[in-house]
């Protein structure tokens, strides 16, 4: 009846039939790709060809729940555990025994213990991927806001560039301690970054694919590694106990190697199934995947920087190559088959500056509006083009340059993983239907930033005389030794409740 009385007398289609061939007009306009996103026809060929071998398109834009499929939810861990089981963790861990003049029993200590607490809070961040959607520094928009997000937003992609630059700088020196009189360790941070740069280009299935097998070979490599230079590891130097600021002053650095993680641990487990597993189980593959390779390997590091001075050859090793020459020596008695494993020692750290470059083109991306509808291999390239210089410049002061970047990280790290976690659990009571996709990108329905802001601000006022660095040391911290990432935290979470509480009141929602 009613198509009838709708119908044209001169024989044409119905409104509602014109209605319908409208809709599979704008239809026709998109198809599936083998990633599972949507996308229009009118990409260039070329670009298209790119896509269809299985590239990420998509970059910060929420994924809906009808998207969140994945359900192997051990490449959580394996991400982490992969992309930690390098060289990276070796030089940090030197740093106790060479630097801050700690006995090997207290540094393994102060790593196992710091390790233990700050796994906590990026694990438990990493909740959020999953059940909202929302790379990491977009949540972060549902606190910080749409316009000051920037000032983390900027810090994030910092600090994930300067593990980079490590990372880089580690695999460069063992690339080069294989022929330190032809390769310098310039060459070897170029050959390194472009592994790197090819597996991070493809994108998020690409990055889990490769993290998910290549531990193996960093696996057996190191033990062969310790395996044949380990019986010179119970050489270690006479030094005095630790003492207290000792203690916290490294077990600050330690807070800055993990807790620097919860501004992009929820980047890789945006594509997951959240109804598939438990919060308890996202959070127990994620704190595994940082605690399992990195507690090791930082203890080896410590042990390896209390034999350096004691090992004629190692010392020459480390003065001309750095990491990378010394493990060169540990392997020298096997010939050609150590040479063989320094260069899978440093192919290790390309998962590490892999998952880095992809993190941080996601952030260049976020920075302006616009910048949004780029497509994101694009930052992937500058992230490239700009990493490989700052690389070669750290690398002529490397050790001096990594103590002051994983301490000075620790403190922003400490505010911006307090606002999201006090956001979460308290604001939002884990209910993560409060992200809202619909605003995601609106300023107006955004909190303003200013709490958020405010707090992080606030805890400077006790952060900087309980910081204590080469170039300063404050007053707290002259008793104590550096406790400033943990007052960064403490204070930022502390006044967040009543600053947030307050913006909530004053706008009328979250």
């Amino acid at each position: 009846m009613v198509a009838s009385s709708l119908s044209m007398q001169d024989g044409n289609s119905t409104p509602v039939q014109d209605i319908e061939k409208q809709a599979e007009s704008i239809e026709s306009q998109y198809k599936p790709h083998p990633n599972g996103l949507i996308s229009l026809l009118k990409h260039p060929k070329w670009y298209q060809r790119f896509l269809d071998t299985g590239a990420e398109e998509n970059g910060i834009k929420p994924v809906p729940l009808s998207q969140r499929t994945n359900r192997q939810y051990s490449n959580l861990f394996t991400m982490f555990f992969t992309c930690l089981l390098c060289l990276l963790p070796i030089p940090t861990g030197m740093l106790a025994t060479l630097v801050f003049g700690m006995g090997l029993r207290d540094s393994a200590l102060v790593i196992l213990f710091f390790a233990m607490i700050t796994c906590i809070p990026p694990a438990f961040m990493a909740t959020g991927g999953a059940n909202t959607g929302l790379r990491q520094q977009v949540q972060a928009r549902y606190s910080f806001g749409l316009y000051l997000v920037t000032i983390p937003l900027l810090l994030n992609a910092a600090t994930v560039t300067g593990f980079s630059l490590v990372s880089a700088i580690v695999g460069g020196q063992a690339i080069a301690s294989l022929n330190p009189d032809n390769v310098s360790v310039n060459v070897g941070i170029v050959i390194v970054s472009l592994i790197s740069f090819a597996a991070s280009f493809m994108g998020y299935k690409a990055l889990h694919f490769w993290e998910r097998w290549t531990w193996i070979p960093s696996l057996i490599s190191l033990v062969i590694a310790v395996g044949c230079g380990g019986k010179y590891l119970h050489l270690q130097s006479d030094v005095p106990p630790s003492t207290a600021p000792q203690v916290l002053s490294y077990g600050g650095l330690i807070a800055g190697y993990f807790l620097t993680f919860g501004g992009t641990v929820s980047d890789y487990s945006v594509y997951h199934d959240p109804n598939g597993a438990s919060k308890l189980k996202i959070f127990t593959y994620t704190y595994l995947g940082f605690f399992l390779p990195s507690v090791p390997l930082l203890i080896l590091g410590a042990a390896i920087g209390g034999a350096v001075p004691q090992v004629p050859t190692w010392s020459a090793a480390y003065a001309a190559t750095g990491v990378g020459g010394v493990f060169a020596s540990m392997l020298a008695p096997v010939g050609g088959f150590g040479k063989f494993v320094v260069v899978l020692l440093a192919l290790s750290v390309v998962g590490n500056i892999a998952i880095s470059m992809y993190s941080v083109a996601l952030n260049l991306q976020m920075l302006l509006p616009p910048l949004a509808r780029v497509p994101r291999f694009v930052f992937t390239v500058v992230v490239f083009a700009v990493m490989i210089p700052l690389s070669v410049k750290a690398a002529e002061r490397w050790e001096a340059s990594l103590e002051n970047f994983l301490a000075l990280i620790g403190y922003y790290a400490g505010c911006f993983d307090a606002v999201l976690i006090v956001e979460m659990l308290v604001f939002r009571r884990m209910d993560f239907e409060t992200y809202d996709h619909a605003i995601w990108n609106v300023g107006r329905k955004l909190p303003t930033g200013l709490a958020a802001m405010g707090a992080s601000v606030i805890s400077f006022g006790l952060v900087v005389p309980g910081m204590a660095e080469v170039w300063y040391t404050g007053p707290i911290a002259e008793t104590t030794g550096d406790i400033g990432f943990e007052l960064a935290f403490v204070v930022t979470a502390l006044f967040y409740v009543p600053l947030r509480w307050l913006e909530i009141r004053i706008r009328g929602h979250l």
